[in-house]
């Protein structure tokens, strides 16, 4: 566990300076998106109350009072969180790609430590998940911050207030931030299995070059119809035999052998295929 330990914290420590740039920016962006919105809106307000000759009442009537919703849907909101979720699923790769193809090719001195190759396996893991975690929890801590901004910027007569439960159970933030420990698992599972199965990918390629990249391909595919089987067979049988519960609790099942699979291959990958 202590090696894991250091492993975990070596990887952590290697994309800091990247992950810290990506926290900043979006705090940065998004704050600086909640002045800009509210400003936009409050300038349109002013201009077509004033040409207009409308009251606040009919101008709030004919177009409609802001929410903080309609920021969260803008590119404002969003793009940070998206430009964060892509340097993410590159980081996926590079973790893996960085070590073989630096200057020293660092993966071998990983792979001849004095510790099981899984746990090089699982630290990288670890670290993404950890990772993704840590922005979630940043999206947390600043959702409150902006939304006092949004309040303090825009007159009570011109803005709908609501909690954030509210605004995140509202849009898409509620895929990103479940609002039970029930959906956290199912949620956050689902995505530690599919880094899990990503890094199978890249192991297949790996340990077999040109070859491997078909097998890598075929993997994620295979695992992608295993995933989905229970709806794909609604679909070719045009019928569904199990309840929702049920269905919930076949896929559990069936995201618990993908996941033993890419461990396991994984491990035999990382001991029978990758050489140093």
């Amino acid at each position: 566990m202590n090696r894991f330990a250091k492993l975990l914290n070596f990887e952590l420590s290697r994309f800091m300076k990247l992950y810290l740039v990506l926290v900043a920016m979006t705090i940065i962006v998004q704050i600086a998106g909640v002045i800009v919105k509210t400003n936009e809106y409050m300038g349109r307000a002013n201009q077509t109350i004033q040409e207009d000759g409308l009251s606040i009442a009919q101008f709030v009537e004919q177009y409609g009072a802001m929410s903080f919703l309609d920021f969260t849907r803008s590119l404002w909101f969003m793009g940070p969180i998206a430009i964060c979720a892509a340097a993410l699923i590159f980081y996926i790769f590079m973790i893996w790609y960085r070590d073989w193809f630096g200057k020293n090719t660092f993966i071998y001195r990983l792979l001849m430590l004095p510790t099981a190759r899984l746990n090089v396996y699982f630290a990288k893991a670890t670290s993404i998940v950890l990772m993704v975690l840590g922005l979630i929890s940043v999206q947390l801590i600043i959702l409150p911050l902006e939304n006092t901004i949004f309040k303090s910027m825009l007159p009570v007569n011109f803005r709908v207030d609501m909690t954030i439960d509210r605004i995140i159970d509202w849009n898409y933030l509620s895929m990103l931030i479940p609002q039970t420990f029930i959906e956290f698992v199912l949620y956050y599972g689902a995505g530690f299995m599919a880094v899990l199965i990503l890094f199978t990918a890249v192991l297949f390629e790996r340990s077999f070059k040109w070859k491997g990249i078909l097998l890598g391909i075929g993997y994620i595919a295979i695992s992608g119809i295993v995933m989905l089987s229970p709806v794909l067979s609604m679909v070719f049988l045009n019928h569904y035999y199990l309840y929702p519960l049920e269905s919930l609790g076949l896929q559990i099942v069936l995201g618990i052998i993908v996941t033993a699979m890419s461990i396991w291959l994984s491990n035999y990958l990382l001991n029978k295929k990758v050489t140093v």
